[in-house]
């Protein structure tokens, strides 16, 4: 078994991670909503965290193989 590495626990506030994958908020809430977003946690004042690995799997399941 690994042990987690810092940047594995590193977690990215929902403004953070919405810049990096260029969407927002609103289209964030819809993709949440059909259950299309990264998993996130939700603290208890209500704010959004992702963990970069998973925002790093979710961009991994979201490729495309494309035919030739």
């Amino acid at each position: 078994m690994t042990t987690p590495t810092k940047a594995d626990k590193q977690t990215l506030k929902l403004v953070e991670a919405l810049d990096e994958i260029g969407v927002s908020r609103a289209a964030f809430y819809r993709m949440r909503a059909r259950g299309q977003a990264p998993r996130h946690l939700k603290l208890p004042n209500g704010q959004i965290r992702i963990r970069r690995a998973d925002l790093d799997a979710w961009f991994d399941a979201c490729e495309v193989q494309e035919a030739c």
